[in-house]
């Protein structure tokens, strides 16, 4: 294991570099609370899905933040909140693994990355915040990313990562303000189809 690990950090550069790109959110009330909903667009570098395919497992972390601006002080932190998938490639079954929630005891198998891809770029339904959490008439800033976790990976690959742009694979924050009771925006039509939703 310790030779593929060297082998994969010492490879060529990839021409191609992958990418995060958030295409839409929808940040809704409901009985229970506030529950957020998004799609990305998720592409991997050809040295990414090399190493997926050779036993890297590779973490993905949701973070959502809710903040309220003060004039007399520094922004209050009213949520922060993060789901974590886990992405592996078994081949005695040649098969892709998704793992969700913090325990990864919940996962959803695919036959290709591709179809792996596109069940993690789907986030429905997830609860961030109880209504108790947010004050009516009161106008906050929520803001939300996907990005690879670096630290969870072998410790080869955490130096490769702090020089080589293949394992920083992380979308921009996105930021839209939010006032409960009235109508937040919606950057763009969600699709129907497979989620990344944790249970």
């Amino acid at each position: 294991m310790a030779a593929l690990l060297l082998c994969l950090c010492l490879a060529a550069p990839s021409v191609a570099l992958g990418e995060v790109e958030i295409r839409s959110t929808r940040f809704v009330a409901g009985d229970e609370g506030y529950s957020l909903s998004a799609d990305f667009d998720i592409s991997f570098s050809p040295r990414l899905e090399e190493a997926v395919a050779r036993g890297v497992v590779l973490y993905f972390v949701a973070d959502f933040e809710l903040t309220r601006q003060r004039w007399y002080w520094f922004d209050e932190k009213i949520v922060k909140a993060s789901q974590i998938w886990r992405l592996s490639y078994h081949a005695l079954t040649r098969q892709y693994r998704l793992y969700s929630g913090s325990s990864g005891a919940l996962h959803q198998s695919f036959g290709t990355l591709a179809d792996a891809l596109h069940v993690l770029s789907h986030i429905r339904s997830w609860q961030v915040a109880g209504k108790d959490r947010l004050a009516p008439d009161t106008s906050y800033e929520a803001a939300l990313r996907l990005r690879l976790d670096p630290s969870q990976l072998p410790k080869p690959f955490q130096i490769e990562a702090m020089a080589n742009r293949d394992w920083n694979l992380a979308s921009e924050w996105e930021r839209w303000r939010f006032t409960p009771g009235v109508p937040p925006p919606v950057s763009a039509p969600s699709p129907e189809g497979d989620t990344a939703e944790s249970r």
